[in-house]
């Protein structure tokens, strides 16, 4: 393990929400009361312009957390460069609280060419997965000079080539690189609902899955969590980070913050955005939780 401080050194029961366009003004207007705000790096890689001002302007108000979708770690082909320089030069810029981006992959030959995907497409989880990974991260870390996170992902088609759980190639990463974990709790439960569609009675219950889930994670692993919505289809669960937290997620994030401790914890909203205030109001009651949590410990 490299020597970087770990990320669970962050303040403990941070509460953010994902800052998305529709609300830039009105909460540059109000200030309202949260911990932390997090954007899409890749949103502000332009050099100068109205968005990076925009962002300058909520940076001198709040800490920013830096989360992308661009990395695509899982690449055998590889980091691209290009796009480590520009998050280099934007973390410089800001200064965030946190980085963190995905466990996927993204990158790879086609047709001689090197191709993105623009989609966080999954690996398997064996030991050549798990080699490339940790060296792509390796080489972030070492550029940006501080630990990244990396968040689970939501899955909708089953790999070949998988050796071990989600959970221990996730420590075999933390434990190799020094990066922490960015756990979507959401994500660990659209996953377990997958599972119970496809197998029926054979699947295990999805809420008692993602609590077995959680607590294979090392104790000081994670260094934040992520709350979102998501959308029940006849046949399918999808990530869509469309509505309010389902209750079932609050009910693992209590587990996880009993696990965890307090963490930086974020709501995100990306589809269907609602008013601010809804946001806010889904921010209150992760702090109110993580507060009746902490007191009934």
């Amino acid at each position: 393990m490299n020597g970087f401080a770990h990320a669970t050194d962050s303040p403990p029961a941070s509460i953010g929400i994902g800052w998305r366009h529709p609300h830039y003004a009105e909460l540059l207007e109000t200030h309202p009361a949260l911990d932390f705000l997090e954007v899409h790096s890749e949103n502000f890689f332009a050099e100068g312009g109205a968005a990076l001002a925009v962002l300058q302007q909520a940076r001198a108000a709040y800490p920013v957390s830096l989360h992308g979708v661009g990395l695509a770690l899982g690449s055998a082909a590889g980091v691209d460069n290009w796009h480590l320089e520009q998050l280099a030069r934007l973390a410089e810029r800001i200064e965030p609280v946190r980085i963190s981006d995905h466990a996927c992959f993204a990158r790879g030959l086609v047709n001689g060419q090197i191709a993105h995907a623009a989609d966080l497409l999954p690996i398997p989880f064996n030991q050549a997965s798990l080699d490339v990974f940790c060296s792509n991260v390796q080489q972030v870390q070492d550029r940006l000079q501080r630990p990244l996170l990396i968040e689970n992902l939501s899955v909708y088609i089953t790999l070949a080539g998988s050796d071990r759980s989600e959970t221990d190639f996730l420590t075999g990463l933390v434990q190799r690189t020094g990066c922490s974990l960015l756990v979507d709790v959401n994500n660990i439960y659209v996953n377990a609902l997958n599972a119970r569609m496809a197998n029926g009675p054979d699947a295990p219950d999805p809420l008692n899955a993602c609590r077995s889930w959680l607590d294979q994670l090392p104790l000081r692993s994670v260094g934040e969590i992520h709350l979102a919505g998501h959308c029940v289809m006849d046949d399918i669960v999808i990530d869509d980070h469309g509505s309010r937290v389902a209750a079932e997620v609050w009910q693992l994030y209590a587990h996880a913050i009993g696990r965890f401790g307090a963490l930086p914890s974020l709501i995100e909203w990306d589809t269907a955005i609602p008013p601010l205030p809804v946001l806010l109001g889904e921010a209150d009651r992760a702090r109110l939780l993580t507060r009746q949590t902490e007191a009934a410990a």
